[in-house]
């Protein structure tokens, strides 16, 4: 079964441009375009190749947390999604849905944002995008059977980099990462954990299928954006 639980959240050809937008992201900061932006965010160009890079590898892999109570789960399927594609994985003697942590889409981003409100002591702000996104996100969230919950790609993109810039201009990159991928993962997947069961996803993934998309554009556009409004790169607290 754990090896089942490991797949692409999206199609082929939709990873594929999101392999793509990387690689080019990779071509503007060696070319020292993007490189103040993401000096912004308080990394340097290398550590926020190595952060997007995890996370575009790591949406493959899920960890388990548990099972929930058996019921007849969708299969090797392909399921649309305000143009995205989304896999539901081919899975074969199933318990149920499998309720796992994606580590790309959750693990890291939730590392990242730790360390963003720490270095820069924006306990209350943070709070606030959070919160707020959280909301928006939560209205906007859709069950979709076989899936799990899934959000229309680039609201999470265009309503962070919003926020974060009203929020603070000095600190409107790490607000826009931090708002952006906790508020995502709270919004769609945490608050909507009761619906799940009733899904038929063999997999549900807290920041998988459905939410990893946004969250990864989120990481790139989200950041770009606000990092670009900012006057000056943040002052760290530590």
């Amino acid at each position: 079964m754990h090896a089942q639980v490991q797949y692409l959240p999206i199609t082929p050809g939709l990873f594929s441009i999101l392999v793509l937008l990387f690689a080019g992201l990779i071509i503007l900061i060696q070319l020292r375009i993007l490189r103040y932006a993401y000096m912004r965010l308080g990394v340097g160009p290398g550590m926020a190749l190595l952060l997007l890079f995890g996370s575009l590898i790591g949406s493959y892999f899920n960890i388990p947390i548990t099972v929930l109570p058996a019921q007849a789960v969708r299969s090797g399927e392909i399921i649309d999604f305000f143009g995205m594609r989304y896999v539901v994985p081919l899975v074969t003697e199933w318990p149920g849905t499998v309720l796992a942590i994606n580590l790309g889409g959750a693990v890291i981003p939730t590392l990242m944002s730790t360390y963003l409100v720490l270095r820069y002591q924006l306990w209350l702000k943070a709070a606030i995008a959070v919160v707020a996104i959280a909301f928006i996100i939560h209205t906007m969230a859709t069950p979709v059977r076989g899936v799990g919950i899934a959000v229309p790609v680039f609201v999470p993109i265009i309503t962070t980099a919003i926020l974060a810039f009203l929020l603070s201009r000095d600190y409107a990159a790490p607000l826009a990462y931090i708002g952006g991928s906790m508020g995502t993962l709270i919004g769609a997947d945490l608050l909507n954990l009761g619906k799940i069961g009733g899904l038929g996803a063999p997999v549900a993934s807290i920041g998988g299928a459905g939410t990893f998309d946004g969250i990864f554009l989120t990481g790139i556009l989200a950041v770009l954006l606000a990092g670009i409004a900012s006057p000056a790169r943040p002052r760290e607290s530590w």
